[in-house]
């Protein structure tokens, strides 16, 4: 039977007492105490919830983003199947309050990878189906799962090139999981063969695309006309820069200053990545010491009101609030964690600006190969090149927009993958 290795499960045992030591954020500490008691709640929901006559499927999705393509896969699985019942599941607390918005009888934190809470899940739960997302798969609950015989399938499969799940010790340590899987849904077919370098057999793999395309050109057009967002629209002069981290704001800033000076009604939208008070009030100091006005904050602007910078001191809004400008902005290229999603901006057919590092992400190189994604150079050419490229587009809304629908039309032809995972599912689960 495959195994874990030994040292993997006393590394795991080892390690959880200590995590509490490494958190400082409140809310990854009460995570992790709810990770704790998650096996206990998932066997009893099993044992007592679930109605033993109907399957059972469980989703795992580590955070938010991953979130996001279960949600699109269980949505459409649940209309091939709607017979099934759903668990899902994540880790982050930032997707405990994402997880309400999945459509599944019942929602909690996984439990940690440890031999004794997964065998407690899975005598609970007696899942017919467990789905990992992305490239979240933990070898002991894959391993343990298929000791059970249950079918494990992986949905939005993918594999940066730069992934550290490709190196030693890492592939070592998770191969064991992966060689568990029934099937594997990968985005793309170099996705499919990196998945095979980390041990699922060739043979088992499927391309299926990217269920976040369907995710999210979901979300956009669905957005109801008299969203509260929408009242900051002003396409024609703004600019929404999402995710950002200090240096994206400091490039941004200082292009900024220079882009109003010819452009006096210009406008930015930041959205940093972390809005913690440190991290605004640093914003605000940047501003001021680009000679710009100082930003005004979200939570506090007043009806009308259209300030030169605006700093979105909220989490949740990001993909809403890209149409309410008409270029886009998207943070992380500038350090080793690599671009955030370019795909709502995308979805709202704006065009896209992005820092030189994106860590081999398909969806830049997509984007950018329809013409609708623009890569800034590095150092100190980031900033002329950030200011020439804002400038033209704000003097230019033919080709500003152009570039925005060609963003659009390449993740339309990208769309169906959602349903083509469902498809997958369903045929695993199929008899049961």
């Amino acid at each position: 039977m495959n195994t874990t290795p030994a040292w993997y499960r006393a590394a795991v045992r080892t390690a959880i007492p200590f995590v509490p030591w490494l958190l400082r954020d409140p809310r990854q500490r009460a995570a992790h105490v709810a990770r704790l008691g998650a096996a206990e709640r998932l066997a009893r929901w099993g044992e007592l919830g679930r109605d033993q006559a109907r399957p059972v499927a469980w989703f795992h999705a580590p955070s938010v983003g991953e979130g996001l393509q279960a949600r699109a896969v269980v949505e459409a699985f649940r209309a091939q199947r709607p017979d099934v019942q759903v668990v899902f599941t994540h880790y982050s607390p930032s997707a405990a309050t994402f997880a309400a918005t999945v459509s599944a009888d019942f929602r909690d934190y996984l439990p940690y990878d440890r031999p004794l809470d997964v065998e407690r899940v899975l005598t609970g739960l007696k899942p017919d189906l467990l789905v990992f997302t992305k490239l979240d798969l933990w070898p002991e609950l894959a391993v343990r799962a298929a000791a059970h015989d249950v079918p494990i399938a992986m949905v939005a499969a993918t594999v940066s090139p730069m992934s550290g799940r490709l190196r030693w010790p890492a592939r070592l340590t998770t191969r064991s999981g992966y060689q568990s899987l029934t099937l594997a849904g990968a985005i793309s077919s170099d996705d499919a063969a990196r998945l095979v370098r980390l041990g699922c057999p060739a043979d088992r793999i499927v391309v299926t695309g990217d269920p976040r395309v369907d995710s999210v050109l979901g979300i956009v057009d669905a957005m109801p006309a008299d969203d509260p967002l929408r009242r900051l629209a002003d396409p024609g002069v703004t600019l929404v820069a999402g995710s950002t981290w200090p240096e994206d704001e400091r490039i941004l800033l200082a292009a900024f200053a220079a882009v109003r000076a010819q452009q006096p009604k210009a406008r930015l939208i930041l959205v940093p990545h972390d809005p913690k008070p440190e991290h605004l009030a640093s914003i605000v100091a940047a501003a001021t010491a680009a000679g710009l006005d100082a930003p005004e904050k979200l939570s506090t602007v007043s009806e009308g009101a259209r300030p030169a910078v605006l700093v979105v001191d909220q989490l949740g809004v990001l993909a809403r609030l890209y149409a309410a400008g008409g270029i886009a902005y998207v943070g992380g290229g500038w350090g080793r964690a690599g671009i955030h999603s370019v795909l709502e901006p995308a979805a709202w057919a704006r065009p896209v600006i992005i820092g030189p590092r994106d860590r081999g992400s398909r969806d830049a190189k997509l984007l950018e190969g329809a013409g609708g994604l623009v890569r800034l150079p590095p150092k100190e050419a980031a900033v002329p090149a950030l200011t020439a490229q804002w400038l033209s587009w704000l003097g230019d809304s033919t080709a500003r927009n152009a570039a925005g629908q060609a963003a659009r039309a390449a993740l339309t032809g990208e769309r169906g993958a959602a349903w083509r995972n469902g498809e997958m599912l369903s045929g695993m689960i199929e008899g049961r």
